[in-house]
């Protein structure tokens, strides 16, 4: 054993110096005696040593100092191994329990939040993948549903990231006491949550779980002696009927959230319509986190043409994915996706970036064009954005008014207040506002009246069968008619062909854009089809 091997080579060091002791003993033995025999008998001679050993009493006392040195040398050395020994003994078992102990805590660490102390995303992967097991095994079903505080941003804002952190200490206090022992309760990060409920018998069971953390945040939570009243979106998954593992289960119970939130339903439980899922659109969900990183994403430019200046004034920026395996995809086939998952807002700021870094490198080369740039719901619900947009008009210095921001009635309709008091910040940098999809909408006259638009843009729906339908006709007069009356531009999107062209200039339309322009192009070409068209 390790002890007894330690005190076995302490032991034979301490034995070594005793035996140096016996033998300095003996040395002083021998000269003493010595010198004894020869102040004695005048000389050296063995009779006279052994003389002087026989009648000098003191030397009998000095030949038992090496036996006396041996024997405690062997004493004091077993003594002396046997404490350090066991003081080592005692220092190992106390380190392997401080390593241990750190171990626990690196391992605890690893797999819950440092803010609430709950599992965080690892953990609950491994819980949910182990259900899952279970649930296969014993043909019952799950439930993962994934919580996001609404307006979270805002109170982290007003209040400061303190008392937000206090306030989801709050909350995860709450929905501990919702959950039943056998289930779940993870952070996955800022103000999400998850909720792995196990032996789930129907959607209504998931339902109750649902109503009841509902409930849970019906009182006020207290910050800084103020009381807030915190709402909450959440989206479920069930387990096999949604999917068969962790990752999908976490995606569509992300989507479900987001629908909730979007909608303002409050709760939502996942259906195929919330994102019409296939495999191949499960799998673009993932692959469209990675798009913006691996720069796959591409920016086209669709001329607008201005009708009173005759010639082309501004571009629309269309945005397209370049994806490694289904090629170029168009917005339509993303887009939902993006707004369904969230990254509708990272996508959001790498256009603006991107357009405005474009828009700077043409006026550098001395082509002044206005951009607009389309925006989601999403984005009119963020605070930031008129910031973000002031900061990146002056990193490029490109003039606010070459920026036109296109948004649709729906978009407004999501939160009109809030929507209206973002739009009036942004418009009081300079940039323009259009109206997107106009007459597709709801309740466009009585908010429009209120916007800070410069424009209409009128569908393309109204516009493609305007001269073979009197009432796409009609509207689209009528539409005219009512923006010149309020002072507002309009544009007039879908023209395909020359005869269309030559109506909308008739009926007084300002600007208009379509294939018969031209189609999308990339934006290396716009300088050279520019430059070709003006010279015609």
């Amino acid at each position: 054993m390790p002890f007894a091997r330690d005190v076995s080579f302490l032991k034979a060091k301490a034995t070594r110096q005793s035996m140096v002791g016996v033998g300095i003993a003996v040395v002083a033995i021998v000269v003493a005696t010595t010198m004894v025999a020869y102040f004695q008998t005048g000389g050296l001679t063995l009779a006279g040593v052994a003389s002087a050993q026989r009648t000098n009493s003191a030397l009998w006392f000095l030949d038992l100092l090496p036996f006396a040195f041996a024997v405690w040398g062997q004493h004091v050395g077993s003594v002396m191994a046997y404490e350090a020994g066991a003081m080592i003994t005692d220092q190992t078992q106390e380190l392997r329990t401080q390593a241990l102990a750190m171990e626990f805590k690196a391992q605890h660490e690893m797999t819950h939040d440092a803010l609430t102390d709950l599992p965080n995303r690892i953990l609950l992967h491994d819980r949910v993948a182990q259900a899952i097991h279970r649930a296969k095994r014993d043909g019952g079903s799950l439930a993962l549903l994934v919580l996001d505080v609404d307006r979270f941003k805002e109170i982290n804002e007003s209040l400061g990231h303190f008392n937000g952190d206090r306030l989801l200490r709050q909350l995860a206090v709450r929905l501990k006491g919702v959950i039943r022992e056998s289930d779940t309760l993870a952070r996955l990060g800022g103000d999400e949550f998850a909720f792995l409920i196990q032996k789930v018998a129907s959607d209504a069971d998931v339902h109750k779980v649902a109503r009841t953390i509902q409930k849970a945040m019906d009182a006020p939570f207290s910050l800084e002696k103020l009381t807030l009243d915190v709402r909450a979106s959440i989206g479920a998954a069930i387990f096999p009927e949604h999917g068969q593992d962790v990752d999908t289960l976490m995606q569509l119970a992300d989507v479900a959230m987001y629908a909730a939130k979007q909608d303002n339903q409050g709760f939502v439980i996942y259906s195929s319509r919330l994102s019409m899922a296939s495999p191949q659109r499960l799998t673009l969900m993932g692959e469209l986190r990675q798009a913006l990183d691996r720069d796959e994403l591409r920016m086209y430019y669709q001329p607008k043409f201005d009708n009173h200046l005759s010639r082309v004034t501004e571009v629309e920026a269309l945005v397209r994915w370049q994806h490694p395996r289904h090629g170029l995809m168009q917005p339509a086939e993303f887009i939902p996706l993006a707004e369904r998952t969230g990254l509708i807002k990272q996508l959001s700021l790498w256009v603006l970036k991107t357009v405005l870094r474009q828009s700077s490198l043409w006026r550098e080369h001395g082509l002044e064009i206005a951009v607009s740039v389309n925006l989601s719901t999403q984005d009119l619900l963020d605070p930031e954005l008129p910031d973000i947009i002031a900061g990146l008009l002056a990193q490029h210095s490109v003039p606010a008014k070459q920026l036109v921001l296109e948004i649709t009635e729906t978009s407004i309709m999501a939160d009109p207040d809030r929507s209206l008091e973002i739009l009036n910040r942004i418009a009081g940098l300079g940039v323009r506002i259009s109206i997107d999809d106009f007459g597709t909408g709801y309740s466009s006259l009585a908010y429009l009246r209120k916007l800070p638009v410069t424009e209409i843009k009128i569908d393309r729906s109204f516009v493609m069968e305007m001269l073979d339908n009197p009432g796409d006709e009609a509207i689209v007069q009528a539409t005219i008619g009512l923006a010149r009356s309020l002072g507002l531009a309009v544009v007039a999107e879908g023209v395909e062909n020359d005869a269309t062209m030559v109506r909308l200039q008739s009926l007084g339309c300002n600007i208009l854009q379509g294939y018969h322009i031209s189609r999308p192009m990339a934006a290396n070409d716009f300088p050279r089809w520019h430059s070709d068209r003006e010279a015609k």
